[in-house]
């Protein structure tokens, strides 16, 4: 699994995991991931072993009665959630974690987003 992101100053960095295991839905699609390579810092290893959460299964362990106690509904989109995101590459921007990578790629601080990309490779 591979991410590219651009962060909103237009710098590209990669976040890159030589494992990558999604479980069936009978088991959530729970995510195995691991062996983080990269210049983005290790976001989404933070999400190993949590289940696939979306508006109408919440699979995180999120708990805020404004938004439903649902990480999808708080950052609008489904994702492997924990608490909510370190990795917020797939949420509306704006909304709830905002469209952030929660890496330290060695600037100190978050990296706010212009553009995300997840993407398989083989």
């Amino acid at each position: 699994m591979r991410f590219d992101l651009q962060e909103r100053s237009g710098s590209w960095y990669y976040a890159e995991y030589s494992t990558f295991v999604v479980s069936s839905e009978a088991l959530g699609y729970k995510i195995m991931v691991a062996g983080y390579s990269g210049n983005a810092g290790d976001a989404f290893s933070y999400t190993n072993n949590m289940k696939f959460t979306t508006y109408d299964r919440d699979n995180d362990p999120y708990t805020s009665s404004s938004y439903k106690n649902n990480c999808a509904v708080y950052n609008g989109g489904g994702f492997w959630y924990k608490s909510c995101s370190l990795t917020g590459s797939n949420v509306v921007r704006g909304r709830g974690d905002d469209f952030t990578w929660h890496g330290n790629h060695g600037n100190g601080r978050n990296t706010l987003l212009q553009t995300s990309r997840m993407w398989l490779t083989c």
